[in-house]
This record gives C-alpha cells, sequence and structure tokens, in this order.
C-alpha cells in the first residue's frame, strides 16, 4: 500500500515540476544526435585504421609499446560501441516519445523523454573516457619519442 502512495506521489511531483513538452522537443535532439553518431562512426574509423597499421607494424617488429597501445586501442574500440550503442538508442526513444505524444500520452512521453536524455548523458560520458584515453595513448607515444631523442 506504501508503494502505490509513494508512486503516486512521485507521478504527481514529476507533473508538477516537468513542464509540457509537445512533438517539436523531441525532435530538437535529431541533430544534435545525428552529428554526435557521423563523429563516433569517424573516431571509430581512424581506430580501425590505427589498429590495422599498428597489427602489421607489429606484426614485422613485435614492440611492447606497441602492444600497450593496442590494448589501449582495445578498450577505446569497446568504448566508442558503448557510445554509438547509448546514441541510437537515445534516438530510438525520441521517435518513440514523438509517437507517445502524438498519441496524446503526455506523461508517458515525458518520461520516455527523459529516459532518452540520460542515455544521451551516458554516451556523452563514455565520449569524454574515450578522449582521455585518446590522450594517455598519445602521451605512451610522445613519452616514446623522448626517450628515443635521449638515447
Amino acid at each position: 500500500m506504501c508503494y502505490i502512495i509513494a508512486a503516486a506521489s512521485l507521478c504527481k511531483l514529476m507533473e508538477i515540476m516537468m513542464p509540457d513538452i509537445t512533438l517539436t522537443t523531441p525532435a530538437l535532439l535529431f541533430p544534435a544526435i545525428s552529428l554526435l553518431l557521423v563523429a563516433y562512426t569517424n573516431r571509430f574509423n581512424a581506430l580501425t585504421s590505427r589498429i590495422r597499421s599498428m597489427s602489421a607494424s607489429y606484426k614485422t617488429l613485435p614492440d611492447s609499446l606497441l602492444m600497450l597501445q593496442m590494448q589501449s586501442l582495445r578498450r577505446r574500440v569497446c568504448i566508442i560501441r558503448n557510445m554509438q550503442g547509448f546514441g541510437i538508442a537515445s534516438l530510438f526513444m525520441c521517435v518513440i516519445c514523438m509517437f507517445t505524444l502524438f498519441g496524446e500520452f503526455v506523461f508517458a512521453g515525458k518520461v520516455i523523454f527523459a529516459v532518452s536524455l540520460m542515455m544521451m548523458l551516458i554516451s556523452l560520458a563514455y565520449s569524454l573516457y574515450e578522449v582521455l584515453l585518446s590522450v594517455h595513448a598519445l602521451n605512451l607515444e610522445l613519452n616514446a619519442l623522448e626517450n628515443h631523442d635521449i638515447r
């Protein structure tokens, strides 16, 4: 019984706190999500190219630095996959939100839109983490160059 009252209170609070949204509100995210997905795809393509060239280099001359970089690239590919997944899920939820709002289920549309925004935030958080890993990989290369110049 307490759960039902708490859920009803939460729903009422959400109705008060969340302003009305229209069909155009989730549609505003389409250009942003599309551009992010293009950027994520470009990152993925750059990584695949880098992995292929590093793999060829490693086959001819095995190097521990290359192995460290390959491990970093493997992690980054998985992160980009997650970035793309959450970005696509966010876009998918925006479309579902629009159908829900079109059917005049405004509260459900608000909840779905909030979920879409959360998925976009998760995608952006993965993107930030991937950038940090990329900087770490670049630092490995720069350190190797500095050590090479010292010798």
